[in-house]
């Protein structure tokens, strides 16, 4: 029996983006899925030593990430700060400019495995080594899996159902199923 709510819907996917360590930007991710390439190599965005694993995939991204404000580094983890990105891309893809459209008509659903767990192993140390008095107030939100979400619902002024669905590599997926 059909859904009466959902019946005659349809999701509509107009703008993507990727960010990962084959790529920056859709059409570079999707490149480097045809061609094969690989995206693992030896880690050099901090020291391994001491760690059991020398190899990842890393993204290539400077830090700081292009395009987000100064001010919100601070506030954010990387993992937020790819997001930003990745979202101002997929609006462009997508033609989308959201100041264009009312702000209750658009809303937010991100996928995550986790959250800006960088921001939040840094305050934990600064708790541990230094005190409560040197973790700083971000901690209580930059480390949250939806953090993502929030982010750029503010930035772009998304004011409608916004959402997290924390499901590993089946994340993609489940967020266009629950927009």
């Amino acid at each position: 029996m059909p859904d009466t709510v959902t019946a005659g819907r349809r999701a509509v996917v107009t703008g993507i983006s990727a960010i990962a360590p084959s790529g920056t930007g859709a059409r570079e991710f999707w490149r480097a899925v045809l061609e094969g390439r690989n995206a693992l190599g030896p880690l050099s965005r901090f020291d391994a030593d001491g760690f059991p694993v020398r190899v990842a995939g890393e993204v290539p991204v400077e830090d700081p990430v292009p395009g987000v404000d100064p001010r919100l580094t601070l506030q954010t983890d990387r993992w937020s700060q790819f997001a930003l990105l990745a979202g101002e891309e997929a609006l462009r893809d997508a033609g989308v400019r959201p100041g264009d459209l009312p702000p209750l008509g658009m809303g937010v659903i991100t996928a995550s495995s986790s959250g800006g767990n960088a921001f939040g192993q840094r305050e934990i140390e600064a708790l541990w080594s230094k005190g409560p008095r040197h973790v700083g107030p971000y901690q209580s939100i930059a480390w949250f899996y939806a953090a993502t979400t929030g982010q750029l619902s503010i930035r772009h002024g998304m004011k409608g159902p916004c959402g997290v669905v924390v499901a590993e590599q089946a994340g993609g997926l489940d967020a266009i199923a629950q927009a």
